[in-house]
C-alpha cells in the first residue's frame, strides 16, 4: 500500500507513536508499504516549531532525520489545481494540498482528520 502520512501522523510517528491508531501504528510499520510525505507537512511542522507548539532541539535536522525513510511527494500543478477545485468543509490549505496530493498519486492518506475522511475519489485509512 502507497500512504501519504498527514502532517500529525508524520509527528505523532516519530515524536509521539502511542497516539497512532492501532491499524495506522500497523500499516505504517510494514516493510512492504510505501510510506509517502509531502513538502507541504515539512513546512507545517516546521511552522509548528517555529511557533513553539512542537518542541525538538534543532527543528531542521529533526526534519531531515524523522523523513530519511520517506518518498517526497512532489507538489506539482496538477497538484495544485486539483487541489483547488476540491470540496472541503474547511478553508485549511495544508489540507487541501494534502488531499490533491492524494488524490493525484493514488495514495491513501493516514489521518486521524475526521474532516479529511472519507473525501469523494480520496482513499483514506483512519487513524482512531
Amino acid at each position: 500500500m502507497k500512504l501519504l502520512l498527514d502532517t500529525h501522523i508524520w509527528i505523532w510517528s516519530k515524536l509521539d507513536p502511542k497516539r497512532l491508531g492501532r491499524r495506522a501504528s500497523d500499516e505504517l510499520s510494514k516493510p512492504s508499504n510505501e510510506l509517502w510525505l509531502s513538502p507541504v507537512s515539512v513546512w507545517e511542522a516546521l511552522a509548528l516549531m517555529q511557533k513553539g507548539r512542537i518542541r525538538v532541539e534543532d527543528p531542521f535536522a529533526w526534519v531531515e532525520r524523522a523523513s530519511e525513510q520517506l518518498r517526497e511527494a512532489p507538489l506539482t500543478r496538477e497538484i495544485v489545481s486539483t487541489g483547488m477545485a476540491l470540496r472541503l468543509p474547511h478553508a485549511d490549505p495544508a489540507d487541501r494540498f494534502l488531499a490533491a496530493t492524494a488524490k493525484v498519486l493514488k495514495l491513501t492518506l493516514v489521518t486521524a482528520d475526521q474532516r479529511l475522511l472519507g473525501l469523494a475519489g480520496i482513499a483514506s485509512l483512519a487513524s482512531r
